[in-house]
């Protein structure tokens, strides 16, 4: 491969700009971004890159351009996407040797719709098995570094999404977010994730975990980039019974067309004051409360006394649903089955999952099979339901009267690799306010506005009503332009 052009990406906006004046072309970013792959193959963000097509997709759009044709939103924008994502004919896998061997027949709605905007897929990403983690150590393909510094976690369960825009490895990607597998690792490296609200995406062609929490979900460098892919990928799909008719606001074009409005923002007061929550977090997110305030924003603490509930709630109904989903791996009609001729039936089945399914999956297997049980189903499964029934009226209740709701995105910075792999109680604690948004199906957003002293970025949640995805862009294209403490890194 030849050395590439000088190739810097800021925004989809200017790498647009920068193809039309022909400074640049779209075979210069796919050889700039597979270079710095190569480069920072460490990281172990890439599991599966598809060069040569994205050079041919490059090269096609690159003369289409130049013959005057038609472009797409977006048009040679270089994309990477969850190992999660159905992508016609590549290996998906879900990080799992269960699915080792599995090519689909079709494109996840939201990769089909990438494509037919000008998008380039360039590879699938690194995550946690099936969706399940939140550090991004639960993968047959190994860990990914956080490109900030290696020997801390990336986050989970899309930190292959999150380190491959904070490391420069595409422009954009797309994640899932379940309980905060978008927002999370985002919030560990630094850049933007965006979790819409569920019904906005379709989640045909993503793998399922918690199909009631499941969502796609967006990694950006810039608020401009992320209202971009959303509009893209937003929409009703047939093919996705729960996803919504509700109509598509035209979200790049409407972030700018008001001034900074004033701002009614509710702060969960027990989130404030959570034990699991950093100080240093807590005292720079109070400062930056009171910073709100003085810019003529109305900004009331009130008591959240549900809070402890999340995490509880959170994890006995997304492994019941887990339990569920699950159960079609068997090793029958796709995927790896058990080689020990022996097995039988239904020892196969039994061997198949074994020895297909990592511990932390079968953990929730077990644990989503336990709470279905007869017996238990009552003390458990519908007191969980209960709870997320009460949080959902509380939200209504709170949007009755506040636009915005703000909390920590996650108690701590980044942690150590392997520092919690053995403490699942500890690992689960990191979704205790981003579980929040997906019981009860609103939008959130990770804002990287701070950095602390250890040297690691951390950021603030911001979520709004259920399709209110338009006002969270917004807020947050205004708090980005207003708030620039932190920089998003340039590696």
């Amino acid at each position: 491969m030849q050395q590439p052009r000088l190739f810097t990406f800021s925004s989809i906006h200017e790498y647009h700009q920068a193809l039309v004046s022909g400074t640049v072309s779209c075979r210069d970013a796919v050889e700039y971004y597979l270079e710095r792959i190569r480069r920072l193959s460490h990281l172990n963000a890439f599991i599966q890159v598809y060069a040569e097509e994205a050079l041919e997709s490059a090269d096609r759009l690159d003369g289409e351009r130049k013959a005057g044709l038609t472009t797409g939103k977006l048009h040679g924008v270089v994309v990477g996407i969850k190992d999660v994502l159905c992508y016609k004919d590549h290996p998906v896998t879900a990080s799992s040797h269960i699915l080792e061997g599995f090519n689909p027949l079709y494109h996840a709605t939201a990769v089909e719709w990438l494509l037919k905007e000008g998008a380039i897929i360039l590879g699938h990403l690194n995550c946690d098995e099936f969706a399940m983690g939140s550090s991004n150590e639960n993968s047959i393909y190994g860990r990914v570094q956080n490109a900030l510094d290696k020997d801390l976690v990336a986050g989970g369960s899309s930190g292959g999404s999150a380190v491959a825009v904070q490391a420069g490895l595409c422009m954009v990607s797309l994640g899932s977010d379940t309980g905060g597998s978008v927002r999370q690792p985002a919030d560990f490296c630094g850049v933007i994730g965006l979790k819409p609200g569920y019904g906005r995406i379709s989640r045909y062609g993503l793998i399922a975990y918690a199909s009631s929490f499941d969502q796609i979900g967006i990694f950006g460098r810039t608020i401009g980039d992320i209202a971009l892919l959303l509009q893209v990928i937003s929409g009703y799909d047939p093919r996705d019974s729960t996803c919504s008719r509700q109509s598509v606001p035209e979200y790049p074009s409407e972030l700018t067309t008001l001034p900074a409005p004033s701002y009614r923002i509710a702060v969960l007061k027990e989130a404030l004051q959570h034990p699991s929550l950093d100080p240093e977090i807590r005292d720079q997110l109070s400062g930056f409360i009171g910073e709100l305030r003085l810019k003529g924003h109305q900004v009331e603490e009130i008591s959240f006394d549900l809070l402890d509930y999340i995490v509880p709630a959170y994890y006995i109904l997304t492994t019941a649903e887990a339990s569920s989903n699950l159960s079609r791996f068997d090793g029958i009609r796709y995927g790896q089955t058990t080689h020990d001729a022996r097995a039988g039936y239904p020892g196969f089945y039994l061997k198949t999952r074994s020895e297909g399914f990592g511990k932390e999956v079968k953990r929730r297997i077990l644990l989503g099979t336990f709470v279905l049980s007869s017996g238990y189903y009552e003390a458990y499964f519908t007191r969980a339901q209960q709870i997320r029934k009460i949080l959902t009226d509380r939200t209504r209740l709170i949007f009755n009267q506040f636009d915005l709701i703000l909390t920590p995105t996650v108690p701590t910075t980044a942690f150590r690799a392997g520092e919690k792999i053995s403490d699942p109680v500890a690992m689960y604690l990191a979704d205790i306010y981003t579980g929040y948004a997906n019981l009860v199906g609103i939008p959130g957003i990770s804002l990287p506005l701070f950095r602390h002293s250890n040297g690691m970025p951390f950021g603030v949640q911001a979520m709004t009503n259920r399709f209110h995805e338009l006002s969270l862009l917004q807020f947050s294209y205004n708090l980005m332009q207003q708030y620039k403490s932190y920089e998003i890194p340039t590696l």
